[in-house]
């Protein structure tokens, strides 16, 4: 009998020992996968394959759909007309997190893609200083780019249009303007719209030197920082579209990129509105940089302007989201 409870105790022993064993391994593992996650590692659970392997029929069938949601990105380009053209972000179908959002699913069920961009590995900022007249072609936005040295007394009617549509723009303020119209300056940046730069005294920036050029982006700029607090401005807008090679180096030096234009609505002509709306159905297209100002003609046409581009499966916006590589959805018709 003596044996007999020796060997019940080793068995016992033993049981125990494995256990132990058992517990260490699994504590190791929780500590490994622990150290993957603060180092940032992203783990996916492999596919687990079913008894008549749905799991992995479902990946296999994900990864044969992936090229058919590709699509590269755009390099950013030197047109020789167009000047600096930016690139535009590529796409393609995330694998994993398709099949995470699938798994589920029944059997046989449509993809239902979860995709990613790919940014261009050439970008505006690359190119170095150039003007800028055009967005992306594949991109299909239009900035609306409304100049502001005068004509307060239509700046409201085109404030209301502007939220009516839920449209944000990009006003350029001459800087001796926004000096005497702080509060109406205000009430456009609490619009959400994008406030950038005109220079200060609506100059002929081509015949000035490099000193007064100088001087006069970089007082707006200081102005657009103490009056409204924008720090993140990009862009500047020659008056009249007057530049010349220092303009844009200039304008680069204090950290902006000179933009031109694609479509001039010839506002400050007084053109009946019907004739500036029929202009952005024949010459605007995706990517357009679209030229106006605060006048009685641009302001009774803006609302069809809107309705218009965005038949045209454009959406329109500010400069930085149409000169951005991001991509945008589908534009919905107007009603």
């Amino acid at each position: 009998m003596k044996w007999k409870k020796l060997a019940a105790a080793a068995l016992c022993a033993a049981a125990v020992w494995g256990l132990a064993a058992s517990v260490r391994a699994m504590a190791d593992y929780v500590q490994a996968v622990k150290a993957q996650a603060g180092a940032g590692v992203r783990t996916y659970a492999a596919p687990q394959a079913a008894a008549d392997g749905k799991a992995d029929a479902l990946l296999e069938r994900i990864k044969a759909a992936a090229p058919q949601y590709a699509e590269p990105p755009v390099d950013a380009v030197v047109d020789r007309v167009w000047h600096a053209i930016p690139g535009y972000n590529g796409v393609e179908l995330d694998i994993e997190r398709t099949y995470a959002a699938m798994r589920l699913l029944p059997e046989g069920a449509p993809i239902r893609p979860v995709l990613r961009e790919i940014e261009p590995k050439v970008g505006l900022d690359d190119l170095g200083p150039h003007p800028i007249y055009r967005g992306n072609p594949k991109k299909r936005m239009a900035a609306l780019m409304i100049n502001v040295a005068w004509g307060n007394e239509h700046l409201p009617s085109m404030l209301e249009t502007l939220k009516a549509k839920n449209v944000r723009a990009t006003f350029f303020f001459d800087g001796s303007w926004l000096e005497k119209n702080e509060t109406l300056a205000r009430q456009i940046a609490e619009g959400g719209h994008e406030l950038s730069n005109h220079a200060y005294s609506h100059p002929d920036m081509a015949k000035l030197g490099r000193n007064e050029q100088y001087r006069q982006i970089a007082r707006t700029e200081a102005l657009l920082k103490e009056k409204l607090g924008v720090r993140d401005n990009k862009w500047f807008a020659p008056p009249s579209g007057s530049y010349n090679a220092t303009t844009v180096r200039t304008a680069a030096q204090l950290g902006l990129k000179t933009v031109l234009w694609t479509v001039d609505t010839v506002d400050w002509k007084s053109p009946p509105p019907e004739n500036i709306v029929a202009k952005i159905r024949r010459d605007a297209g995706p990517g357009s940089l679209i030229l106006m100002h605060p006048t009685a003609s641009a302001s009774a046409a803006l609302a069809d302007m809107i309705d218009v581009l965005r038949s045209k499966g454009i959406e329109p916006g500010t400069v930085s989201r149409t000169l951005s590589t991001a991509r945008v959805p589908p534009v919905e018709p107007a009603l």
